[in-house]
Parts: structure tokens; sequence; C-alpha cells
């Protein structure tokens, strides 16, 4: 039987930073706020005419991964992009990502599972490559958030919390067992959809129906946030599904070398990790300085670490998400 490992990781952030005092000249807030809420204290955000988008920072990131993993562009047999913030509402970021690379003919699947979005795509791959379908996997998490953010006070709940990147991984084909992707464990709970959403423009909210409301009572085409219920289900999701793998692997929180959480808020991965009495080596988290990057922020963080020795071959690395929808996921990886 297949197993698949990550072989190549890879990430990119815009050039241009925006601390939380560039945003209380914008919008009623200050640098306390911000940090006392969500940890945050700085963000990267595309800048008009630094030539990047959704499926540009995709490439980046895909570029550098694929390198890593020592193959070439050739060697991909698929493409997986998540992201919530497409070029375009249609095709998707994962063709335009074939085509800017210069790609052979090969498939682009779109995984819309906005903060979840990377450990569904690691799933979906983990899959095809376990049946010998593929041999390489190019698996993308890239957000560009900032362009359809409220930056106003209005907006400030959510405007502050949300930054730009990209991330990627190159999931190859190995027989190594016991090594690799373990295992990976996905959730929803739609009855809480429109708890953390955007409902337009949309083909139930278009855009004509947009012009003809008051901008001022109702802007559907910001996203909303239900901040304190979203908090409250996304702790008690990150840690059952945790669980869930650890204990479909026989397994316990003392075998964890790397718990990467998606990084929505440091207040719910500091709250997981006293949970789990992990102590700060065991937890990555660099919201600090890129904020919330949806489905960028698993690959994101997890390329870092890495980068910076702190995953190291033979170790035990948990992945774990929640967000819209609501989605969760986690994947138990034996590095």
């Amino acid at each position: 039987m297949y197993t698949s490992k990550i072989s190549g990781l890879g990430y990119y952030v815009p050039e241009n930073v925006v601390t939380n005092d560039d945003l209380s000249k914008i919008m009623d807030t200050n640098d306390e706020w911000i940090q006392e809420r969500t940890g945050i204290k700085q963000r990267r955000h595309i800048k008009k005419g630094d030539g990047n988008s959704t499926s540009v920072m995709g490439v980046k990131a895909a570029k550098i991964a694929i390198e890593r993993a020592d193959i070439s562009k050739d060697d991909i047999e698929l493409i997986i992009f998540a992201t919530l913030s497409p070029d375009m509402y249609f095709p998707g970021g994962g063709v335009r990502v074939q085509d800017m690379m210069d790609m052979k003919t090969i498939p682009a699947l779109d995984v819309r599972n906005q903060c979840s979005g990377f450990v569904y795509a690691i799933s979906v791959a983990d899959q095809f490559i376990k049946t010998g379908m593929y041999k390489n996997v190019l698996v993308i998490g890239s957000e560009n958030h900032s362009g359809g953010l409220d930056m106003t006070t209005r907006g400030r709940g959510v405007s502050v919390i949300f930054g730009d990147g990209a991330g990627a991984a190159v999931l190859t084909r190995s027989k190594e067992e016991g090594r690799g992707i373990l295992s990976t464990h996905l959730h929803s709970e739609g009855a809480h959809a429109k708890e953390l959403s955007l409902e337009g423009p949309s083909t139930e909210h278009w855009v004509p129906e947009i012009i003809a409301e008051d901008p001022q009572e109702n802007i559907p085409y910001y996203p909303y946030m239900n901040g304190q219920f979203v908090f409250k289900n996304a702790v008690v999701r990150f840690s059952e599904v945790i669980n869930e793998g650890l204990q479909a692997n026989n397994l316990t929180a003392a075998d964890i070398n790397m718990l990467i959480p998606h990084q929505a808020n440091l207040r719910i991965s500091q709250f997981v990790q006293r949970q789990f009495k992990l102590s700060d080596d065991q937890v990555y988290n660099n919201i600090q300085k890129y904020g919330n990057t949806t489905a960028a922020s698993i690959p994101i963080a997890l390329t870092e670490a890495w980068e910076e020795g702190k995953i190291k071959e033979g170790d035990l690395v948990v992945l774990a998400a929640f967000g819209s929808g609501f989605t969760w996921g986690s994947a138990i990886i034996k590095w």
C-alpha cells in the first residue's frame, strides 16, 4: 500500500507590511485593542501594482515547494488549490496556476473550505496518492483578503484580523510504512454557516440586488463574523479533532512534537495549547506577523517551522483547522 509524504514546502507573503498603528489611522482602533483580542501585531496586504493576486502568490509558493521536493513542474500530476478568494468568480485558481507555470494538461481541483481548506486539500491529495492514481500532487493554500475587507470602523471587528499570503506543499508517493501522513479527519456543521460568511455577490444575492439596497445599512459583499460564537465553537472542535487523530493512531498528546494550528486567533491557539498541556516549543504560531491568512495559514506556518529547524525527521506533526462552514479537520503526520 502506498503512503504519502510532504516532500517540499514553500510560502510567499507580500512585501507590504500593515501594522496595527497603520490601521488606527483609517479606523477607530489601536494596537492594544487588536493585540488583546487577536494577538496580531501586523499583517501583509497586496499593494496595488505589485503584480500579486491569489493565483500569482500561489505560483510563487509552489515554485519554492517544487524545488525543495527536488522534482520539476513536469513531475506534478495534480494541482489542488484551496482558497476563499480566487482571482475571479470562475474559473478557479487551480487552472490559473497550471497556466502560469506552463504545466502539462494535468487536472486542477479547487477546494472551497476556507480556514480548513489546506487540511481538506491535504486529505484529498493523500487519498489520490494512496490509491496509486498520482505520484506527486501540488497542494496550495492562497488568499487575497485585503481587497475585500471593509477598512472602516464599521468593519474593524473582521478587517483587523485578515492578511494576504500563500503556502504550498508537494505530496509524494512513498512505500515507507508508519511515515508520512498517517491519517486525516474532516468534519462540517452547516447549521452555523451564516455565523462566518460572505453572502454576496452570489447566486442568492446578485449585484443588481446589492446596488438597490441601502449600502449603509446592509452590506452583504463584506464578510460577517459572529466572533464570540466562532471562538466558542473553535476551541471545542480543535480539541475534538486533534484527539480524534491521536486516538486513531494510538497516540497521546505527549507524542506531539509540533502542533501547527490554523492561525485564526492567538487566543484560540493558546487555549488549545493549554488543553493539551503543550509547551511553547510544541506549538507554532505566526499570526502575530501575518494575521489570519485562512487557507494559507497552515502551509505558511508549517514552512516557517520547518525552515527554522523546529520540525525534524521522525517528529510527530499535527495540523488542525477550524473555520467557516463550519468546517474543521486535522492531519497526523510522521515527518
